[in-house]
């Protein structure tokens, strides 16, 4: 199926056919005296006619229109990096959800969010643990995809295939899916103790604990040389292998925690689009110099920094050198780090913020037809409201139709 799903329309409060192409639907005028375009702020009214936005009135509020007051409106969000299917799934350690409902469940927290255009993250490389996430790939695949036939889906569905090198079932298993299921992102980790994200050690035994791991101290060591041991034996190969099934169907690429130089002129030898989390600021002005799009994570910015001790996102900000947000573990991080960096002046202000979780990603995987307000985009709209500088998303509509 299409990734571009259909909606049923919440705004006049009635069902949508199933099978109806949603961009074929909405006709709506929005006024707002804060409306957020990729290079100002203005008041005025925007016009929707068939999910497309047709015209933008700028200092005119129409009486005729919604009127958003002094909320502001912004372009629909544009997730490219979520983990937070997989939670859903597998909610407690080996406690596994139906994926249908988790599904839906995920889709309307992410739609609540302000997200409108989500590339949902699914693992694919097995832990040699049949009880975790992992296992679940293709069962969430049928499930996203069984989900889209039935015209309820708040958000448009994308997939982004998170490739664990190291594991040795990766290439194999993502060839499968692939086969199966339209994938328009792959990232390259590598997670292996003592490199990359977690350089220091103790920060991995830290995260495994926190994700409620039952290993002992003794059973860390083991594991973490076993992974040493993966890497050795199967890195280099597998990465040319995924990079080798990337390209013959024209997926984008990610590099995932490049924290070296060596690091980033790999990446850029492999033709990735977007660097993903690097952990330092060398790193990340490399990147960013090369034409990759530097993604951080928005708790990164939301919480003052890195959970795993690399580089903050706000530093690389205030650098000049941060191209894209994602919401990573945390849904709402995503508009509430956007709005977190509006005071950085290297951003270019609340507009080159809002960018970050916008065109930014848009344009990064090719999705051009969203991630601005402007005639003849997708009218992927967020109202906004501001509660003492936090920002509180009260409406969200997909082509024109109000999905929350």
């Amino acid at each position: 199926m299409n990734a571009l799903d259909v909606a049923p329309n919440f705004a006049a409060g009635g069902t949508a056919s199933v099978g109806a192409p949603a961009e074929a639907s909405a006709s709506i005028a929005i006024a707002a005296r804060r409306i957020v375009l990729e290079d100002r702020v203005v008041a005025g009214t925007v016009h929707v006619e068939n999910g497309r936005i047709v015209g933008i009135d700028e200092d005119r509020i129409d009486p005729a229109a919604v009127d958003f007051g002094d909320d502001l409106l912004i372009p629909g969000l544009v997730e490219l990096h979520t983990d937070h299917l997989e939670p859903h799934y597998q909610p407690r350690p080996k406690v596994f959800w139906k994926p249908f409902s988790a599904v839906f469940a995920y889709d309307a927290q992410i739609a609540a969010a302000g997200i409108t255009t989500v590339f949902d993250s699914l693992r694919a490389g097995a832990d040699r643990d049949p009880q975790t996430v992992a296992a679940g790939l293709f069962a969430l695949g049928e499930a996203i995809e069984n989900a889209r036939t039935t015209g309820l889906l708040r958000v448009d569905h994308h997939t982004h295939l998170r490739c664990e090198i190291c594991s040795t079932d990766v290439v194999e298993t993502a060839r499968a899916y692939v086969a199966r299921f339209d994938v328009r992102l792959m990232s390259l980790m590598d997670h292996t103790p003592g490199q990359r994200q977690f350089r220091d050690e103790e920060k991995l035994r830290i995260y495994y604990r926190g994700k409620g791991s039952t290993r002992t101290e003794a059973e860390l060591d083991a594991y973490f040389a076993e992974r040493k041991a993966l890497n050795a034996q199967y890195g280099i190969a597998h990465r040319r292998n995924l990079i080798a099934l990337a390209r013959e169907h024209t997926i984008a690429m990610a590099s995932h925690d490049d924290t070296t130089l060596d690091h980033v002129a790999e990446s850029l030898s492999d033709g990735v689009a977007i660097a993903e989390f690097p952990t330092t600021m060398e790193a990340a002005r490399a990147s960013h110099e090369a034409g990759l799009a530097v993604l951080m994570g928005a708790p990164n910015v939301v919480r003052g920094g890195s959970h795993s001790g690399n580089v903050s996102a706000r530093e690389l900000a205030e650098a000049g050198v941060l191209d894209i947000l994602s919401s990573d573990y945390v849904p709402v991080s995503l508009i509430e780090g956007a709005f977190g960096l509006a005071d950085v002046a290297a951003m270019g202000g609340l507009p080159g913020a809002i960018r970050t979780v916008t065109a930014n990603p848009a344009r990064a995987v090719g999705l051009n037809d969203r991630g601005a307000i402007a005639v003849g985009r997708r009218a992927d709209l967020v109202r906004v409201a501001l509660v003492e500088a936090h920002p509180v998303v009260r409406e969200v509509y997909r082509v024109g139709r109000r999905v929350s």
